[in-house]
């Protein structure tokens, strides 16, 4: 009897000392960031939760409000998915107003492109490269096969379905007129962004526009940059809705169509003369200039009128969109997500109820939203604060959740092709953790998933702001985090 008793005592002071021992490596490294000299002014935190049980494995600061920058991503995608359902689909019409003679192929009225949200509308991320048709054309085709030979008005882009301030009220001036700091129309198209090509020669000289793509009708451009630097530090300055854009900063030298990304100043507009092209390209004459509801409700020369639907496009899935807004961290799409949950709730999508609805839900659902202030769907904006424990915890409800498959699937892997390769290379953590990553400047940050030694599913959540040390340097600190994290037992 004593000798089972023994066994059973040196059996269960093995189990408390390998757990003590993993936690230990875990502890070790959060007590080398307490006293590293990189972090002396900054403030950082951790979660580590298990997925099966309400409880904090190890945690420091983790009620702590921090800057997310794009980890506040898992937050919107994660409310978007249980609230609209992974099989949802956006849905843009194509319509018409006053009478189609059908016989002479002639509307004597106005064609509208009704804007349902869709972010995705010729996106890159959905568009196959050997397709030569953009989305208008192939609308233009529909349109014809339908007999429509002339339109006695206009091509209307409406996007009322989301208000007309496409930025969150707290993006700052440098990011919007970049492709990153594209606001979210309620008729968004081409990702929303055009490309400039610039030519650089020798250190110091001006370089040169080559060419923009898409062509954007009315944009000036007022080109600043110089030739410089080892890495693209150029950026486009500019208002939504304003053609008038400035682009300053260094490129690298000597080089040719170097490709600057910058935002379409009104999306809706732009679907509308598009699609005048593509009209036009097959012989369908328009007599009118392409215009939106918006310009014409400034102009007082907007009257509703009954519309006629001529056809329906509806996008990808929810599951497919929210693969690319976390893997690529796309803005945009974040943005729409927000916006689109605030047209369901409200009648029409904007940023603040937006971020009002999405907070209440996660409350809902016995989430700690103490220190959290949300200001956009994306995290671009600074004024964005939540505790790694408010992270830590929708990542374990999302677990629970039926659509949890296209959430977990949407982050990158560490070691794998994505914003997380030739990371945790020759560890347990390569392969097996998957995190959305976050960064905007003096900010940085991880929350995902990985499982244990014991194959035990954690989530955790990582942020650190305001850190002394560069970006690249906070990188490798986290990733010593999340490689004890998977070492776990």
């Amino acid at each position: 009897m004593i000798k089972r008793s023994l066994i059973i005592f040196l059996f269960l002071l093995q189990i408390i000392f390998s757990y003590s021992q993993s936690i230990s490596k875990l502890s070790i490294e959060i007590e080398k960031l307490k006293s590293d000299e990189a972090l002396k002014h900054a403030v950082w935190s951790i979660c580590v939760m298990p997925v099966k049980k309400d409880t904090i494995l190890a945690e420091y600061n983790s009620t702590i409000s921090l800057v997310p920058a794009s980890t506040l991503k898992i937050v919107t995608t994660g409310a978007a998915l249980s609230m609209l359902g992974g099989d949802f689909k956006f849905e843009t019409k194509l319509q018409y107003d006053g009478v189609f003679d059908s016989i002479s192929g002639i509307i004597k009225g106005n064609l509208y492109i009704v804007g349902g949200g869709d972010p995705t509308l010729e996106s890159e991320y959905f568009k196959d490269k050997k397709d030569s048709l953009s989305t208008t054309d192939k609308w233009a085709e529909l349109l014809k096969k339908k007999g429509i030979k002339k339109i006695e008005g206009a091509i209307i882009g409406d996007a009322s379905i989301f208000d007309d301030n496409m930025i969150p009220s707290q993006w700052i001036w440098a990011d919007i007129g970049n492709y990153f700091g594209a606001g979210a129309s309620g008729l968004s198209y081409h990702d929303n962004k055009y490309t400039l090509y610039l030519k650089s020669a020798a250190v110091g000289s001006k370089t040169v526009i080559t060419k923009t793509t898409p062509y954007i009708d009315g944009l000036q451009t007022v080109n600043n940059v110089i030739s410089g630097g080892n890495n693209d530090n150029a950026f486009i300055y500019g208002a939504p809705y304003s053609y008038y854009r400035e682009i300053q900063g260094t490129i690298p030298a000597n080089k040719n169509n170097y490709e600057v990304e910058g935002s379409i100043p009104d999306p809706a507009l732009f679907c509308a003369q598009s699609l005048e092209i593509s009209l036009k390209k097959i012989g369908i004459k328009i007599t009118k200039k392409p215009t939106t509801t918006r310009a014409l409700r400034e102009a007082d020369e907007y009257f509703f009128s009954n519309k006629h639907t001529l056809y329906k496009h509806n996008s990808p899935t929810l599951n497919e969109i929210i693969y690319w807004t976390n893997f690529k961290s796309n803005n945009l799409y974040a943005e729409h997500l927000l916006k689109y949950i605030a047209y369901k709730k409200d009648g029409i999508g904007r940023e603040n109820e937006g971020t009002e609805i999405i907070t209440a839900f996660w409350k809902n659902k016995g989430v700690d939203v103490n220190g959290f202030f949300m200001n956009d769907g994306c995290g671009l904006s600074r004024s964005n604060v939540i505790t790694t424990k408010t992270e830590a915890q929708i990542l374990r409800l999302m677990a629970k959740d039926k659509n949890f498959k296209a959430y977990y699937n949407s982050f990158p892997i560490a070691g794998k092709i994505g914003p997380l390769d030739n990371f945790c290379e020759g560890t347990s953590a390569k392969d097996n953790l998957c995190a959305k990553s976050g960064y905007i400047t003096r900010a940085r940050g991880y929350a995902g998933y990985v499982k244990n030694k014991k194959g035990e599913m954690l989530c955790f959540s990582l942020l650190a702001n305001n850190y002394d040390c560069t970006p690249p340097e906070m990188k490798k600190k986290l990733e010593k985090l999340m490689i004890a994290i998977a070492e776990m037992e």
